[in-house]
């Protein structure tokens, strides 16, 4: 299986590739590379003794013909591909990635999210925010990026929710979804649809607390960390493959109200890390857990 996005033509190339780990890999990879008119710029591998899986990504450089090395390359690599019965994908280097984001009543993942997109320190382009709260409809607005607020008060409600984000993922070609802090558990069918493109991110705490307000709690048992992670949505709630995990010290001295802050702080940094990566090729699922080439 692959997925090649074509575009406007470049220079820059990411090539992620995954396959039962055996001899003659990288060599096979490399002289497709070689094959097509491409240099290796920077390469990353990782055999897992885990699952026998072979990771690994690569950014080339295509030197010669630019404009046709998306066509050369598959071309070289697809016996190598049917060789080593490979899953793997080639994409410009620094193509913003068509994310939908999912919100509720929080704003500072939202915020985030959109400041760092503005400023080219995130490669995504948001087309749409989809929210069962209006709260975040004037930080949409201010970035200039559609909103639309759907309310959930029952099943039926959340079922149609989940029916317009199906419909948003298809209308807007939506490679990844992201869950801001939204505050509904999505359906078995909804993870399904998703899986592998939907990245959510929530508090953690040590121990961990359930329930409302559990920063109230964490302070009333004196934690001395709180964190933040952010995963893969599955079908099992907040259990998907990690992508990245944070955490701070704090002690007696702080309230309640400085550890929210501080809380909200991590979720937003470790939910960017974590698109970032997703953005720029760097993820790749071994199971359950993820391969993260930095």
């Amino acid at each position: 299986m692959n997925t090649i996005a074509a575009d406007q033509p470049d220079t820059q190339w990411v090539l992620t590739l995954s396959c039962i780990d055996g001899p003659g890999i990288v060599h096979a990879i490399s002289g497709a590379v070689v094959a097509a008119g491409g240099n290796i710029a920077e390469s990353q591998q990782f055999a897992s003794a885990d699952t026998g899986r072979f990771f690994m990504r690569l950014q080339v450089e295509a030197v010669a013909q630019p404009e046709t090395f998306e066509e050369r390359f598959e071309s070289a690599v697809s016996p190598v591909t049917q060789r080593y019965n490979m899953t793997w994908r080639l994409d410009r280097v620094g193509r913003p990635v068509r994310t939908l984001v999912l919100a509720s009543t929080a704003t500072h993942c939202v915020n985030d999210l959109l400041y760092r997109q503005r400023g080219g320190q995130l490669p995504i382009e948001v087309p749409l925010i989809l929210s069962n709260h209006e709260t975040v409809r004037d930080i949409a607005e201010f970035y200039s990026v559609p909103f639309e607020h759907r309310a959930i008060a029952n099943p039926a409600d959340r079922a149609a929710f989940e029916a317009r984000v199906l419909e948003a993922v298809e209308e807007h070609n939506i490679e990844l979804v992201v869950l801001a802090r939204y505050m509904q558990i999505l359906s078995p069918e909804l993870c399904a649809a998703l899986e592998g493109r939907a990245i959510n991110i929530h508090h953690s705490f040590l121990p961990g607390f359930k329930g409302a307000n559990p920063y109230k709690q964490a302070h009333q048992r004196g934690v001395k960390l709180i964190g933040a992670t952010a995963h893969f949505v599955t079908t099992d709630l907040d259990e998907g493959p990690i992508i990245e995990q944070d955490v701070a010290r704090v002690d007696h001295s702080y309230s309640p109200r400085e550890l929210v802050q501080l809380g909200q702080d991590e979720e937003a940094r470790v939910l960017r890390r974590a698109v970032n990566w997703f953005a720029e090729n760097r993820v790749l699922v071994d199971g359950d857990r993820t391969i993260i080439f930095r």
